[in-house]
């Protein structure tokens, strides 16, 4: 894994406590990302605009799996978060085994937390211990047509 920007979720807490002592702010984001797509790069280019720093939690092989199914992912962990990383906006890609990325977020405390889609801030795990730490939570909406199931679909039903 790329030594500087994908990091395990120990070495990205001291990453972020030297950001945060620099005065940075941290905003962070998780998902499968599976299939990068342009929805994807939208998000997290909008995300990272929201502050400092953009770290993202990417869930691993085993997590997406008990997410999406026994087909998923459809690209290991690995070259997702090579993938992730080689965006200029991404400063730093965590990967995590846990269905939801709870303990991570607890590790890193952004100071600000993003979801994609139409979710309410309430709804979004470690909303509020994000809050109650003085973050805010942001609810960010998906560009429109755009999605790792439908480009699945598109490229199940392409003819041979």
């Amino acid at each position: 894994m790329n030594e500087t920007r994908i990091l395990t979720r120990e070495r990205a807490a001291d990453r972020v406590k030297s950001w945060r002592e620099q005065g940075l702010s941290i905003v962070f984001t998780n998902g499968c990302f599976d299939l990068l797509h342009p929805g994807h790069v939208d998000y997290l280019e909008r995300a990272g605009r929201l502050g400092d720093r953009l770290v993202i939690g990417i869930n691993d092989d085993a997590s997406v799996r008990r997410l999406k199914g026994p087909e998923r992912p459809i690209n290991p962990l690995r070259d997702r978060a090579r993938m992730l990383a080689a965006l200029r906006c991404v400063d730093l890609v965590v990967p995590f085994a846990e269905d939801t990325p709870l303990e991570l977020i607890r590790s890193l405390m952004p100071d600000v937390l993003v979801k994609g889609g139409d979710y309410r801030p309430e709804e979004i795990v470690g909303s509020e211990l994000v809050r109650r730490h003085g973050g805010r939570t942001v609810v960010m909406p998906f560009l429109r047509g755009y999605s790792s199931t439908s480009l699945i679909e598109r490229i199940r039903n392409m003819p041979a």
